[in-house]
C-alpha cells in the first residue's frame, strides 16, 4: 500500500513507521461522549497465517518490498523512514516493542527487567540485561552503550545531527549497576514514557562520535545485535540484504536471508507474478486482482475481467469486420488492434495464474488519517469556521467509504492520542460534537460569513478604497451645503474665497467618485461574468485552461483562487463576548467528556489564535436554511473558498476519493472548496510542512508514547524572531497553552492512570480546537506468499523476524533441495 499522507521522516519522531441549532448556547446534554471510564474496545486483530516455529522450514530467502531505499540506517536522523524502521528492527535491539494491543512490552531476548526502583528524590530506572547479549562482534551489551546513545541524543552537543531527543535531556547521569548487567538510569525531571527510550539501541561504536553518527550509519551498521545482520547494500538493484547472525543468542532466524527490495506501488503486481517480492503493501486494486485470481482458480473458464472483458458482441463483430474489409489501411489499423488486445489478455491471464499463489492479509494499520484545518490565517484563523467545518463531517461516511469495501471495520476514530484497542483509548470527539449541518450553518453565520457577504461591500469604510473615502466626504459636504440654504450673490463670493478645495481638487473628487460607482457596478455584475470565467478556466483560453490544470473548485461557480494568501505571521483574532461565552460552554463541554473537575474554569490559557474555544452558536444567531445553502457563502465581497491540497499519485486514489466527499460535505454548508492536486513527492514538504493549504489529507503513525510523541504535534505554535511561526510538527498551527500543559503534566506522571487521565483532557481540548479532525484507521493489505508464515499485516505488533518463514520445506529447502 502507498504511504502517501504519511509524513515522511517522522517514524521516529511519532513511534512505529494527506469538521446548531441556532441560538443555543447551554449543554443540557452531552449527546455521543462516552462515559468518563476508559472505554473497552479491542483492536483489529493482525493477520499473518500464524504457525509455530516447529512447522516453519529452515532456509530460502525471502524478498519484502519497500517503497525506496533508505536515505540513512540511523533511526535518529531526519530523514529516516518506513525502511529504515523495517530494517533496524531485524538488526538491533528495541526494548520495548510494541504488542497486539498497542502497549509497550518488554522483550526478553534483551532485558531480564527493567523498571523503577527510585520515585524520590530522584527517578531511577534499573534495567536488568539478559545475560546473553551481545553485540556481532562478541562484545556484551552494556552500560557503555546507554552512555553513548544518552550523549548523541541529548541535545547538549550540537555535534550530533540528531532529529529528536525527547526523554534523553531528562536524564541526568547512567551508571553501572552492581555487575556489568546492570544499567541505572537517574532521571533529572520525572519521565513517564522511560519504556521509550534506547530503541532501537545503537552500539557506542556509532554514537560514540559526530562522525560515525552523523555518516557512519547511514549506509552501513558493522556491529549489530539481532537476529539478522547486514550483508550489503546495493544502490544500483535497490536491495539491502541481510543474512542470519551467527551471534545471536536467542531462537535461530528461519530464514537464511532476507533481502528488502525496492519496488514502486504501480509495479507491484507485476513482481507479484514475476515471483520477484514475497512480501509487499498492496492497494485496494491490487488486492482485488489477487481476490479475483483466487475466486477464478483453475476452472478453465474465460475471464471475466482484464482487457478486453468489457468488449460488446457488436464491438466484436465490428472489430472482425474491419480486420477482413475490402479497406485494406483500415484492416491494417483493426489487426493490430485485435492483436495487441490479444496479447493483452494472454498477458492478464499469465498474471492471473501467478496471482494466485498469494493472499491478501487485511488489518488495520498502525495510523490514522486526519484532515488538517491550517489556523495559521485565512478564514480557518477563526475557530467558528474550524469547527463549522468539522460539524459539517460525516465521518461515519468517510470511514465507510475507506474501510467497507475491505471487509474492515468502519468505525471513526475518536481520539488524536490513541487508536481503538490501546491502552487509555477513549472518544473525545464530544467535546466537539457530531455532524450538524443545521449548527454548522449558524458558527458560519455568527462567524460573518452570509449567503449575500459575496457581493457586499465591506462594512468597515477605514478598509475600504480611497475613492470610497472621498466620495463619502464628497457627499458630506454637499448634506451641509444644502442645510445652509441660498445665499446672495455677494455673500456667496466671500463663501467660495474661504472653501479649502480648489477647482482641481473638485475635478479629482468628481473622477475618483465615477471610479467608485464604476466599481460598484462591476461587484454587482459579478455573477453575470461567472460563466465567462468558468469558460476561460475549463478550455476556451488555452492560457487559462494550462492555469486551470490540476485543480478544480466545488461549490464555487465564479472565482477560482479567491481564498486568502497564506500569510507567514500568525493572525490573532480578539474574541468578541459571543465568542467569550461560547469558550465557557465549550470548555465545560470538554471537561465534561474528560473527567476534568476543573474544566469550568476559563482561564486565558485556554485562548489561542483565532478566537475562542466553543463548539456552538451564541444566543440570537440566526437560524440558516434548513436544507444546504445555494452557492458559496461570502463576507466583505469574498467568497468562502477554502484551499484543499491533495496528492496526485496513482496509490492516492482512495485519498483522493475522501477528498471529494470532504469537498461535497462542505458545498451543502456553503463552503467552497479549490482542490489542488500536486506531486506526491512534494506534497508533504512543499505543502503540509511549509503551510501552503487551508484543508489537507494525511496521516500520523501510532505510539506507544502520547505524552511524548504527540506533544510536538499539538503544540502552541510560537512567533519567530523573523514574524513567522515555530511549529515543531503542529502543521495546523492551532494550539493552546493549556493543551502544552496537560502534555508537561502527563509526560512527568509516573503513575500511568494519571497520565492517561491526563492525555484523555488534552485530547477533549485538541478536538475542541478543531485544528485536526481524526477521520478513520488506515486499511492495512499485504499481498504475502501464500506459502509463508508469520509475515503480512502486523497490524500494532512488532514483527518477529525470526519466525518468518516457509511452512512448505519443499519451497524453504536449498536448491539442492527444490530438485528433489
Amino acid at each position: 500500500m502507498s504511504h502517501v499522507g504519511v509524513p515522511r521522516g517522522t517514524v521516529r519522531k511519532r513511534r512505529s513507521l494527506a469538521l446548531l441549532t441556532a441560538g443555543v448556547l447551554t449543554i443540557p446534554a452531552l449527546a455521543g461522549c462516552s462515559s468518563d471510564s476508559e472505554e473497552t474496545s479491542r483492536a483489529v486483530p493482525q493477520d499473518i497465517a500464524p504457525a509455530a516455529r516447529d512447522r516453519v522450514a529452515d532456509g530460502s530467502t525471502v524478498n519484502w518490498a519497500v517503497d525506496a531505499m533508505p536515505t540513512t540506517l540511523n533511526a535518529f536522523q531526519a530523514d529516516a523512514d518506513s525502511a529504515t524502521t523495517k530494517i533496524t528492527g531485524a538488526l538491533l535491539p528495541t526494548l520495548f516493542p510494541m504488542d497486539a494491543a498497542g502497549h509497550p512490552k518488554l522483550n526478553p531476548d534483551y532485558l531480564e527487567s527493567a523498571k523503577i526502583i527510585e520515585r524520590e528524590p530522584k527517578q531511577v530506572v534499573l534495567y536488568k540485561l539478559n545475560q546473553q547479549a551481545v553485540w556481532s562482534d562478541g562484545r556484551e551489551i552494556g552500560a557503555p552503550d546507554f552512555v553513548a546513545q544518552w550523549r548523541a541524543l541529548s541535545g547538549k552537543d550540537s555535534a550530533f545531527w540528531t532529529a529528536r531527543n525527547a526523554g534523553y535531556e531528562r536524564i541526568e547521569k547512567i551508571e553501572r549497576g552492581s555487575d556489568d548487567l546492570q544499567v541505572r538510569v537517574t532521571f533529572a525531571k520525572p519521565y513517564a514514557d522511560w519504556r521509550s527510550l534506547f530503541s532501537p539501541l545503537y552500539p557506542k561504536e556509532i554514537t560514540g562520535s559526530p562522525d560515525t553518527f552523523n555518516d557512519g550509519a547511514r549506509t552501513a551498521l558493522k556491529n549489530t545485535a539481532g537476529p539478522f545482520q547486514l550483508k550489503g547494500v546495493d544502490k544500483a538493484k535497490g536491495t539491502v540484504t541481510l543474512v542470519r547472525s551467527p551471534r545471536w543468542w536467542g531462537e535461530k532466524a528461519k530464514l537464511d536471508s532476507l533481502v528488502f527490495r525496492v519496488v514502486a506501488p504501480k509495479d507491484r503486481t507485476q513482481a507479484l507474478a514475476d515471483g520477484t517480492v514475497h512480501v509487499t503493501d498492496v492497494d485496494a486494486a491490487t488486492a482485488d486482482r489477487i481476490a479475483l485470481a483466487l475466486r477464478d482458480g483453475s476452472g478453465g473458464q474465460p475471464l471475466t475481467h482484464g482487457p478486453g472483458a468489457d468488449l460488446t458482441p457488436a464491438a466484436a463483430l465490428r472489430s472482425w469486420a474491419l480486420a477482413h474489409g475490402s479497406d485494406e489501411k483500415q484492416a491494417e489499423i483493426a489487426q493490430a488492434a485485435r492483436e495487441a488486445n490479444r496479447k493483452a489478455v494472454v498477458a492478464y491471464g499469465a498474471e492471473q495464474k501467478a496471482l494466485r499463489g498469494y493472499a491478501v492479509r487485511k488489518s488495520l494499520e498502525p495510523a490514522y488519517t486526519q484532515l488538517a484545518l491550517n489556523g495559521e490565517s485565512g478564514p480557518l484563523a477563526d475557530d467558528r469556521v474550524r469547527r463549522a467545518v468539522a460539524r459539517a463531517l460525516d465521518r461515519q461516511e468517510l470511514a465507510e467509504t475507506v474501510l467497507k469495501p475491505l471487509g474492515l471495520p468502519a468505525k471513526p476514530l475518536g481520539s488524536h492520542l490513541a487508536l481503538a484497542g490501546q491502552p487509555g483509548y477513549k472518544d473525545g470527539s464530544g467535546a466537539l460534537g457530531d455532524q450538524n449541518t443545521k449548527e454548522a450553518q449558524a458558527l458560519l453565520a455568527d462567524a460573518g460569513w452570509t449567503q449575500g457577504g459575496a457581493v457586499e461591500k465591506p462594512k468597515d469604510t477605514k478598509a475600504g478604497s480611497e475613492a470610497e473615502k472621498k466620495d463619502a466626504e464628497k457627499k458630506e459636504a454637499e448634506k451641509k451645503e444644502g442645510e445652509e440654504g441660498t445665499e446672495k450673490a455677494g455673500k456667496a463670493d466671500v463663501d467660495e474665497k474661504k472653501t479649502d478645495k480648489t477647482e482641481a481638487e473638485e475635478k479629482a473628487e468628481e473622477k475618483a467618485e465615477k471610479k467608485a460607482e464604476e466599481k460598484a457596478d462591476k461587484d454587482t455584475d459579478a455573477d453575470k461574468d461567472a460563466d465567462k470565467a468558468d469558460r476561460a478556466a475549463t478550455g476556451s483560453d488555452e492560457s487559462a485552461a494550462s492555469r486551470a490544470e490540476g485543480l478544480y473548485i466545488v461549490g464555487q461557480d465564479d472565482k477560482p483562487g479567491a481564498g486568502p494568501a497564506r500569510s507567514a505571521a500568525t493572525h490573532v483574532l480578539a474574541p468578541s463576548r459571543d465568542a467569550a461565552a461560547q469558550s465557557v460552554a465549550l470548555l465545560r463541554q470538554a471537561g465534561a467528556v474528560s473527567g476534568d473537575s476543573a474544566a469550568a474554569k476559563v482561564t486565558a490559557q485556554d485562548k489561542q489564535p483565532g478566537g475562542a474555544a466553543g463548539a456552538y452558536a451564541p444566543v440570537g444567531t440566526a437560524a440558516p436554511a434548513p436544507a444546504s445553502v445555494k452557492g458559496p457563502l461570502g463576507k466583505d465581497g469574498k467568497t468562502l473558498t477554502l484551499r484543499f491540497v491533495l496528492p496526485s499519485g496513482p496509490g492516492s486514489q482512495s485519498l483522493r476519493g475522501v477528498g471529494d466527499r470532504i469537498a461535497a460535505m462542505l458545498e451543502k454548508i456553503g463552503i467552497g472548496t479549490e482542490i489542488t492536486k500536486v506531486p506526491d513527492e512534494s506534497y508533504f514538504k512543499d505543502h503540509i510542512a511549509s503551510g501552503d493549504y487551508d484543508l489537507a489529507l494525511y496521516s500520523w503513525p501510532a505510539t506507544a508514547y502520547p505524552a511524548t510523541d504527540g506533544r510536538p504535534i499539538y503544540a502552541k505554535p510560537e512567533p519567530a524572531t523573523d514574524g513567522s511561526l515555530l511549529v515543531e510538527q503542529n502543521y495546523t498551527r492551532v494550539g493552546t497553552d493549556h493543551i502544552d500543559q496537560l502534555f508537561d503534566q502527563a509526560v512527568a506522571e509516573l503513575d500511568e492512570k494519571a497520565s492517561r487521565e491526563l492525555m484523555k483532557q488534552a485530547d477533549a481540548r485538541i478536538w475542541a480546537a478543531a485544528g485536526s479532525i481524526p477521520l478513520f484507521q488506515r486499511p492495512q493489505l499485504v499481498a504475502v506468499d501464500k506459502k509463508l508464515s508469520n509475515v503480512g499485516a502486523f497490524g500494532f505488533a512488532a514483527p518477529r523476524y525470526q519466525d518468518i518463514g516457509f511452512t512448505d520445506r519443499q519451497a524453504a529447502g536449498s536448491p539442492a533441495d527444490r530438485k528433489k
